[in-house]
């Protein structure tokens, strides 16, 4: 049994450094209590040294801990997504007005940023139902705070209240969904022992089918998809941007990762022949894609086209998340490896285009005092590199050449194709064109409007247009060269479910 734990905490390390820096982070901020930033100076150093040892388990594949938690390529692409993710919100914080307005208690900011993502890597890599349920209340119990983090701001509270309510109820239809599934699986907790109990044994399926919604309820919360979409404009629009930017990718990705390891290894049968290689066949004839196909359209078609009439930024890109969260929902639909590498792909794309549009929002309102589409009229004469970043980051979302947006959805609309979806690909297109136009909307306000009279030139540090041009630039490149993030998403894939 020693022998056993020694081993798994060997392959633990990313997990338990940001452990160490949390509590290492918390001591410092209450013996130095006059120097509140260098909480986040050893916050930012601990999830840096998280993503190195994270690369070094590169190529490993190993359960650990009794099945509870998977040490493999699907799982470290993921940890490196919510590590890459954490450490631009760390850079972000350090030029946000409203984080260091509060500087008092930017401990318990940086604490909890820790916190949030070491949830986010046991997210990842979670077998168990055991697990599943402790690391998303790890991540849910941070975020809830973080969202109501400017105590000060009239609608914060209100979006941590909101955020607390939905996720306390999403997490109890959850687990609700696990104990009929215990129930029909003869006592199995981990998701390997659910696929032998559903692939030697008939199940109720009325039963399995009222597990599976609920189960997909409370994993729809995570990644904002309808109709559990309720809780985001209002707590995107609530927290700090910054907090709004982390939800928006690493929180939606941990959401995936759970979604895509839960079903593939319990509900698919990897014994099945007569399929092309690559593609998978459900157990106990239970078409759950066809759930998800359901849920993809509502999504997209939903976000995009209540998108339309937002006029705040935030709440805007708020619907833009719930929208590109149906996009890749669909690469789930197909039941392939190919359909899953191209959400991978995806969100690697994703986390630069969307970060980067907070980012700017970010940027805009510290000097501007508002986050209305309004303000933005004429800013492509106040701010040039800037707006030129924006506009890059909306021609990506919306998915045109030649950004990585365009890429995302290419190889989401293939594994569509291929999979002979075409329905779902034509719904899909149609949401694409809708996303044109509010983003659009935006453009027009920076480059075809007058500033308003007497709006001055706003100028920026180095570092803060460093920090764009971090982001912006793989935004471009990954529209034209993008085989290395193909491949690291197919080998990733590939070793799902193997232990």
């Amino acid at each position: 049994m020693v022998d056993q734990v020694l081993e798994s905490l060997a392959k633990f390390l990313p997990e338990t450094i940001l452990t160490i820096t949390f509590c290492v982070a918390l001591l410092v901020g209450i013996i130095f209590r006059s120097r509140p930033k260098l909480s986040m100076v050893i916050a930012l150093l601990g999830v840096v040294l998280s993503i190195v040892f994270t690369v070094r388990e590169m190529g490993t594949v190993q359960s650990i801990f009794s099945d509870m938690i998977a040490v493999d390529p699907f799982a470290i692409f993921f940890k490196l997504l919510v590590g890459f993710c954490a450490v631009f919100i760390f850079l972000f914080s350090l030029y946000s007005s409203e984080v260091q307005s509060t500087i008092k208690r930017l401990v318990e900011y940086s604490s909890l940023l820790v916190a949030m993502t070491l949830g986010m890597y046991l997210m990842a890599g979670a077998t168990s139902l055991l697990m599943i349920v402790l690391s998303i209340e790890l991540t849910g119990l941070s975020s809830y705070v973080l969202a109501g983090y400017v105590k000060e701001a009239p609608d914060s509270s209100e979006a941590a209240l909101k955020y607390i309510i939905y996720g306390a109820l999403s997490t109890g239809l959850m687990l609700y969904g696990f104990s009929i599934i215990f129930g029909l699986t003869g006592g199995a907790v981990d998701i390997y022992a659910i696929n032998k109990a559903l692939s030697t044994g008939s199940v109720n399926p009325i039963a399995l089918i009222v597990a599976t919604l609920l189960i997909i309820a409370g994993i729809g919360y995570k990644i904002s998809a309808v109709p559990f979409h309720f809780w985001t404009p209002d707590v995107y629009e609530g927290a700090p941007v910054t907090i709004t930017a982390f939800l928006s990718v690493a929180s939606k990705a941990a959401g995936f990762a759970i979604l895509i390891r839960f079903f593939k290894v319990s509900f698919i049968d990897s014994s099945a022949l007569g399929l092309p290689t690559g593609f998978w066949s459900t157990l106990q004839e239970f078409e759950w894609n066809k759930i998800i196909a359901i849920l993809s359209v509502l999504t997209m078609t939903l976000g995009n086209l209540v998108a339309v009439w937002q006029n705040n930024l935030k709440r805007l890109l708020a619907y833009s998340s719930i929208a590109h969260a149906g996009y890749m929902l669909m690469g789930i639909v197909v039941l392939s490896d190919k359909g899953i590498a191209a959400v991978l792909i995806y969100f690697v794309v994703y986390l630069f285009m969307n970060l980067g549009a907070f980012y700017v929002v970010m940027l805009v309102a510290n000097k501007t005092g508002s986050e209305d589409i309004d303000s933005y009229k004429g800013l492509g004469y106040r701010a040039p590199f800037v707006s030129v970043a924006m506009v890059i980051f909306f021609i990506s979302l919306a998915g045109l050449p030649p950004t990585a947006g365009f890429i995302g959805k290419l190889f989401i609309f293939a594994s569509l194709l291929d999979a002979k979806w075409i329905w779902l690909a034509i719904v899909g297109a149609i949401n694409s064109v809708i996303s044109l136009y509010y983003y659009v909307r935006v453009v027009r306000n920076i480059f075809l409007r007058d500033p308003e009279a007497g709006a001055e030139r706003i100028v920026f540090t180095i570092p803060q247009i460093a920090i764009v041009l971090l982001l912006v630039v793989p935004t471009l490149v990954l529209g034209l060269y993008y085989s290395p993030i193909v491949e690291l998403a197919n080998s990733s894939v590939i070793m799902i479910g193997i232990r």
